[in-house]
């Protein structure tokens, strides 16, 4: 789904669902029966890679665009498959009663609405990251979440890249000893221009919290605590009202610390020539150091990198987060990225936004409230 629907479409569309149900029966040698809820732009990429999960099988598919809606339906068809054609999310949830699970991807601002809606359904939910835009939000999600029959997994699929996956457990094993310092960048072009809702910031929260949470929530997982104060600049310098009514920035500087003496590092911005910087993600430990980019390591003392060994090497990630969460499904099991650890990313990012626009730095409890 896109910004040419309204939110005020979008929530008549979503109106609180029916008290929760219990899940269908399924037994884990049951095929899991898998409904997509916005099928745009990165919808259509967890489609595509949702058709290729084992023991899973697409049997809805929903968008407020009629035409994805049928795109979507058509892509089903190719793969082998026969997909419902929906607009409505909650009348789809009502009326399919045989659904396990399912795959949202939907605007930032539509998330509480939406993921609430089908967690109150009883399915296992995959929901797309950030888990919301304000803290309050984000914890009416994680509410519901506990009370829910099924499992919810957000979805920071970095964490099941096999690269990085290997790397962070190469670092939880303390295959780097104490960990000391995290160093990021993030550069590249601007946002897809095709898509309007990501300039907007009271859409999509901003550049930190709708792209910049991935590496982010990496690092946070490597440190393994959360942050308790940011420092912050940035704002928009090349993009100046590019495209029209432009409200997120185009570049930042961030730094922050940890309880235990920890730091992040991390710069992200839009105006890199190509393959001129790229991404960098890198732990420093008393030990040595990572890069869970390449899921390489080089001891402190010692010049040479070593070769991590990676379990599923050069797996899309996307496609390792949902063959992920169709075996946490099925075995009813805690996902690495469940709705504590999107809270605590969430609140992460939107601590760091604060710190931008307000020129201060800003901690945790504050924003925690």
């Amino acid at each position: 789904m896109d910004s040419n629907a309204t939110r005020r479409s979008f929530l008549s569309m979503s109106a609180a669902v029916a008290a929760p149900a219990i899940l269908g029966a399924q037994s884990p040698n049951d095929t899991m029966r898998v409904a997509c809820i916005g099928v745009g732009n990165r919808g259509s990429y967890l489609l595509r890679n949702m058709l290729k999960v084992a023991g899973t099988k697409v049997v809805a598919v929903c968008d407020l665009l009629p035409e994805r809606a049928n795109t979507a339906a058509q892509a089903v068809e190719k793969a082998g498959g026969s997909a419902a054609v929906y607009s409505d999310f909650r009348k789809m949830l009502e009326e399919r009663k045989d659904i396990d699970a399912v795959v949202v991807a939907t605007p930032d601002w539509t998330h509480r609405d939406v993921d609430i809606a089908v967690l109150e359904m009883g399915k296992n939910l995959y929901a797309e990251k950030p888990l919301a835009l304000n803290i309050a939000d984000c914890k009416m999600i994680q509410s519901t979440a506990k009370r829910a029959k099924g499992i919810m997994q957000v979805g920071f699929q970095l964490r099941h890249d096999p690269n990085r996956h290997a790397a962070e457990k190469f670092i939880h094993e303390g295959g780097i000893g104490k960990v000391l310092m995290c160093h990021g960048i993030r550069h590249g072009g601007d946002l897809p221009r095709a898509i309007p809702w990501y300039f907007d910031k009271t859409k999509c929260g901003d550049i930190v919290v709708d792209q910049g949470i991935h590496i982010l929530d990496l690092f946070r997982w490597a440190i393994g605590s959360n942050p308790v104060r940011a420092l912050a600049s940035g704002g928009t310098d090349l993009f100046i009202d590019v495209p029209p009514g432009r409200t997120v920035m185009d570049n930042y500087n961030l730094i922050l610390e940890y309880p235990g003496g920890q730091r992040v590092n991390f710069s992200h911005h839009y105006f890199d020539p190509p393959g001129f910087s790229g991404d960098q993600e890198r732990v420093f430990g008393s030990e040595g150091s990572v890069d869970l980019v390449a899921a390489t390591w080089q001891p402190r003392m010692k010049r040479g990198l070593v070769k991590l060994e990676v379990p599923d090497a050069g797996e899309d990630s996307t496609y390792s987060a949902l063959k992920a969460f169709a075996g946490y499904a099925r075995d009813h099991k805690e996902p690495i990225n469940n709705v504590d650890s999107a809270l605590a990313s969430t609140a992460m990012v939107i601590m760091a936004t604060k710190a931008i626009y307000e020129k201060r730095i800003v901690t945790w409890d504050e924003v925690m409230g």
